[in-house]
């Protein structure tokens, strides 16, 4: 007789905007790695200019943090696209909690869901689980499907040890570390006015 898998439960809290303070719920495998405040509360100054009634795309979205942050701060449309089933009911029933209708959750597999989609995007996150290769062949995909919009804004997080490589005429405007975790901003755009600051670049 198999065992079930590890499922992980929890809550965090939604750090600013229209939700600050929320509470939200998670559900999903052991693996589900939530970003941490620190962390979410830096890449969120950095879109600050850019995130108020953007177009969001949130790969991997496990807990939806990133992809209800977006909403909370004033994003006009937020898309989640996860494949495990728990961490989908969860995202669906967080999303009718906060009236949050601008959030819709697509219950699928991030790397083949965007084969086929055909919107672009302001800003993406791209949060896989660690290892696999999976941040860079979602950062290649973007790229060969157009799902971009011009200027866009692609942030990514994954383990100190990985090093993927970006797609070609892409610009590395921020990047950090956080213990094991390596977190860095993106664009498309290689004349971003945004220049990197001085110590975002490590």
């Amino acid at each position: 007789m198999s065992s079930s898998p590890a499922v992980q439960r929890g809550r965090l809290r939604i750090i600013g905007g229209q939700w600050k303070k929320r509470l939200i719920r998670f559900n999903g495998a052991a693996d589900l790695r939530p970003t941490p405040d620190s962390v979410r509360e830096t890449l969120f100054n950095w879109l600050t200019p850019c995130v108020f009634n953007a177009e969001c795309l949130d790969l991997f979205a496990g807990s939806g943090a990133l992809g209800f942050e977006a909403a909370s701060r004033g994003a006009r449309a937020v898309t989640l696209v996860e494949m495990r089933q728990p961490c989908c009911t969860q995202l669906k029933e967080t999303t009718s909690l906060l009236g949050a209708d601008q959030v819709t959750t697509h219950c699928a597999e991030a790397l083949e869901w965007m084969t086929s989609c055909t919107q672009q995007f302001d800003i993406v996150f791209v949060d896989p689980p660690y290892g696999g290769g999976l941040v860079e062949r979602s950062l290649q995909r973007l790229a060969r499907y157009e799902l971009l919009k011009p200027q866009a804004r692609i942030y990514v997080e994954c383990s100190v040890g990985e090093a993927p490589v970006i797609p070609e005429g892409w610009v590395t405007l921020r990047q950090k570390h956080a213990g094991q975790v390596s977190y860095s901003l993106y664009t498309n755009a290689p004349n971003a006015v945004d220049a990197p600051s001085i110590g975002d670049l490590s």
